[in-house]
């Protein structure tokens, strides 16, 4: 069967990997840039090219280690060694069924997880194709205890950086002049994040060996040369210090939109790095199924052009349907303005690339809108829209039956047509 419609199988699971990807650029990364859309730090056509740019770079470089634990760790595919085609219909299955769930909720505007849909797919054909006992429960176990700890992990993070704004710039004598002394710390400090994480686990397939303390030189280094970048550009801003700490606030605001340009090059990178696995994963197995002639092997390698269609995928679903989910994420779970967005979207980038670096597949969603609770928080509980985050709640809820369910009805459609 696979040498009858092998051709066909790898066109389907292009198609359908596509249109994952556009699924996830629709949602997932809308969520990732809706903090810096919300705050009015950038425009939607900004935060097309940035993801543009810095997500296909993030896939490109770093996104190789998630997309084995989607491919491989969920289920043991060994019951089915004789018969690689029912692997090929779930695969398929699972991207089809993840793929319509993101358009509904994208076009309902629902930040819902990328993450959630795609595993709830792979583990809902696994559970009808090959049987319960193929479903690695504990590794599913350890995600779902991720999706706990991401968003208060994100949370944390965001509170801690915005409780350490407010200390050291916002509630100070100075605030304009303390701003333009600490701000480019904490740029320095997204460049060093994400050099260091990228420079720990993204660089084997570039065939690049560093040991620990030449990547935290390199790291630094690249850090303390964003960090002057942000200073070159706000001291271009050629600001006065005003008279009134109302326009003092307007100016550290402006300040803070420039660097929320870092921030969202970081947020973009990360989530390239972690979530492409979602939609490329499943795409990976089939096309590796079907070139081998059936071989399920252990390991396999990522045809490159596999993650440039993911990357091209992510970006085509953010600048067609994303601004829907970036209304919710950046306007309605609280008021964001450019302090408060890049206090949420430096956590988020924290949490997103650290989950990267273990090879655990979080959910952007879970730790967007944790991070934008965290930084509501800081202002106290009457910052937060609660109407807004239950309703999200609940579309986190039923994210996971669904892709199932869609994925079930798939595989037995799949099955049928080329049985």
């Amino acid at each position: 069967m696979l040498i009858e419609y092998g051709s066909v199988f790898i066109m389907l699971a292009i198609v359908l990997g596509l249109y994952m990807t556009w699924g996830i650029g629709a949602n997932d990364v809308a969520n990732a840039m809706g903090t810096s859309v919300g705050s009015g730090a950038i425009s939607i056509k900004q935060a097309i090219i940035i993801a543009a740019v810095f997500e296909f770079a993030g896939a490109f470089i770093a996104g190789g280690n998630v997309t084995k634990t989607i491919r491989k760790g969920i289920i043991d595919p060994t019951p089915i060694l004789g018969n690689p085609e029912i692997l090929v219909w779930g695969m398929l299955s699972a991207l089809l069924a993840a793929a319509l769930w993101l358009t509904v909720a994208s076009w309902m505007g629902w930040p819902v997880s990328t993450t959630h849909s795609i595993i709830g797919a792979i583990v809902g054909f696994a559970m009808v194709g090959i049987g319960m006992d193929a479903v690695n429960w504990p590794k599913i176990g350890t995600i779902v205890i991720s999706w706990v700890v991401s968003p208060m992990v994100g949370g944390t993070f965001s509170f801690l950086i915005m409780r350490s704004i407010q200390k050291f710039i916002l509630d100070t004598d100075t605030p304009f002049r303390n701003a333009q002394r600490y701000a480019p710390l904490y740029i320095f400090f997204v460049g060093f994040l994400i050099s260091l994480v990228t420079l720990f686990k993204g660089l084997k397939h570039l065939e690049i060996e560093l040991n620990i303390p030449q990547s935290f030189l390199i790291a630094v280094l690249f850090g303390g040369s964003i960090a002057l970048i942000g200073h070159f550009l706000i001291v271009r801003l050629k600001m006065q210090e005003a008279e009134s700490v109302h326009e003092q606030f307007t100016q550290i605001e402006r300040i803070f939109g420039v660097m929320m340009l870092f921030t969202a090059c970081a947020m973009a990178f990360a989530h390239g790095s972690n979530d492409v696995a979602n939609g490329i994963g499943p795409m990976a197995a089939v096309v590796s199924i079907v070139q081998s002639g059936g071989e399920m092997a252990q390991d396999s390698a990522l045809p490159l052009w596999i993650l440039i269609l993911g990357g091209c995928g992510i970006i085509l679903g953010l600048s067609t349907l994303g601004y829907r989910v970036i209304q919710t994420i950046g306007t309605k779970i609280t008021e964001l303005v450019p302090t408060r967005g890049f206090s949420a979207e430096l956590a988020a980038a924290a949490t997103v690339v650290l989950a990267s670096r273990t090879g655990i597949p979080v959910s952007t969603t879970h730790i967007a809108v944790g991070a934008v609770v965290g930084v509501g928080l800081a202002r106290g509980i009457g910052a937060l829209d609660l109407r807004v985050i239950g309703g999200i709640f609940m579309s986190w809820v039923i994210t996971l039956p669904v892709g199932a369910l869609l994925s079930i009805f798939f595989f037995f459609f799949f099955r049928g047509v080329f049985l």
